[in-house]
């Protein structure tokens, strides 16, 4: 009698497992929350939308009672975290720390629902967040979208964008997305000619084969976080050191093309990225580039601290300082 337990192909225990059939158990408990007309917390109203048949995002908008009538808000093009394999738009603990985000710094947000490896090994999730930030910047010139049959209207974009006033932000995998997307921003239009003003990467997902500062010289290849890349991109030119999760390696792009003019940059003092982030601002700016580069380590604090801890002062206190950087 022939056995219906599936064969598996690998674990990245305690968080996936991949089937020889192509199936995936994620493992590591992801509770979902639902878009909310009005969030309780802080006011925050959210939506889920289709960019394509392919493509979701989740749209933020403040209150606006305590905001001038017809005030333009910054637009903030978030893209959430998880090793490129796991999270999601609706993920409880990310969207409860976007309101936030949204409300202390008063902006429209719209959150990208990338596709996930290793369903879709990348480089997809980078082509989505590319194809959600067109397709953001196409609202800044409504004759645009509406000669283009297959964009709608988005009246949250069009009423209370400020298109002159456009960032990008991510937590971890979508920390290192800003950047690529920073990066491609700069050798290449967006449409409706919008330029980003500003970027914050917020303990960004880098890695290399080499171990650089205080990182344990030994098993580096064995451990989740290259694992995890290994898996996400398993055709990726140059392995570990491809210049999308290790920037500064040898004959990437040229660092000093990030195609905005301001940077924020956070990480944990016990984040085991710590290091990939303080070489990170190091490579930045030994690159020439001529934008302004804000840089925060938290005492104390591991990954991702703020949206596990939200309650916590460092937690508070992170967020207004990720707010007062978009302005």
């Amino acid at each position: 009698m022939a056995s219906n337990k599936k064969e598996v192909a690998t674990e990245l225990l305690p968080v996936l497992r991949v089937y020889k059939d192509g199936t995936v158990d994620r493992l590591y408990p992801d509770p979902q929350a639902p878009p909310s007309p009005l969030d309780p917390a802080t006011g925050v109203s959210s939506k889920d939308v289709m960019i394509s048949p392919e493509l979701s995002a989740r749209l933020y908008l403040p209150t606006l009672i305590t905001s001038p009538k017809n005030q333009k808000l910054p637009i903030l093009v978030y893209f959430h975290g998880g090793a490129f394999c796991v999270g999601s738009v609706a993920s409880s603990l990310g969207h409860h720390s976007l309101n936030s985000l949204v409300s202390e710094a008063n902006v429209v947000a719209v959150s990208v629902g990338y596709r996930l490896a290793p369903e879709h090994p990348l480089p997809a999730a980078y082509e989505d967040c590319w194809t959600g930030l067109q397709w953001v910047a196409s609202h800044a010139d409504q004759n645009t979208i509406i000669l283009d049959k297959e964009v709608e209207l988005e009246p949250w974009l069009i009423n209370h964008g400020d298109f002159d006033r456009v960032y990008l932000g991510g937590d971890s995998a979508g920390g290192n997305i800003v950047h690529n997307i920073a990066m491609r921003v700069g050798m290449k239009p967006l449409n409706c000619g919008i330029k980003i003003t500003g970027a914050f990467l917020s303990f960004p997902y880098f890695l290399g084969s080499e171990p650089i500062g205080s990182e344990p010289r030994e098993n580096h290849k064995e451990s989740l976080l290259y694992r995890f890349w290994m898996l996400a991109y398993p055709n990726a030119p140059g392995g570990i050191d491809n210049p999308m999760i290790n920037p500064w390696a040898p004959g990437g792009p040229d660092l000093s093309r990030i195609g905005c003019g301001r940077l924020f940059v956070c990480i944990g003092e016990k984040d085991k990225l710590r290091e990939r982030g303080f070489r990170y601002c190091e490579a930045v700016r030994e690159s020439g580039w001529k934008g302004e580069l804000e840089f925060v380590e938290v005492e104390g604090e591991d990954h991702i601290f703020h949206i596990f801890k939200p309650h916590s002062d460092k937690a508070k206190s992170l967020i207004k300082r990720m707010a007062s950087f978009i302005v």
